[in-house]
């Protein structure tokens, strides 16, 4: 089993590229916490040998980018510099599970 969470930005091309692979996907919407951008977690039953090739798809369609965020004022009113903070948003975090048993109905 994947779950993958990947940018809103990338989601339509990883899901592309893993339904075109031959991957059955299941996509959540879903909200990062620390800067709450949306994204999409994607829930994958994969045999072990195709894990590689799954990873590689999502790899290959999940780009970083640099995003600059407005700063936060500290607690006395005063605010950390002037021109925000640049963070490295998108990209996939990819967990890999065993499952022990997988029933269909």
């Amino acid at each position: 089993m994947i779950v993958a969470i990947v940018n809103n930005d990338d989601a339509h091309f990883v899901n592309t590229g893993l339904t075109t692979g031959g991957f059955h996907v299941t996509k959540i919407s879903s909200t990062g916490g620390f800067l709450m951008n949306g994204n999409s977690t994607f829930l994958l039953g994969v045999e072990d040998e195709l894990v590689d090739s799954a990873l590689e798809i999502i790899k290959t369609h999940s780009k970083k980018r640099t995003q600059f965020v407005p700063t936060m004022p500290n607690g006395s009113g005063n605010v950390f510099g002037s021109a925000g903070t640049k963070v490295s948003v998108g990209g996939a975090t990819a967990f890999v599970m065993d499952v022990e048993k997988c029933l269909h109905f």
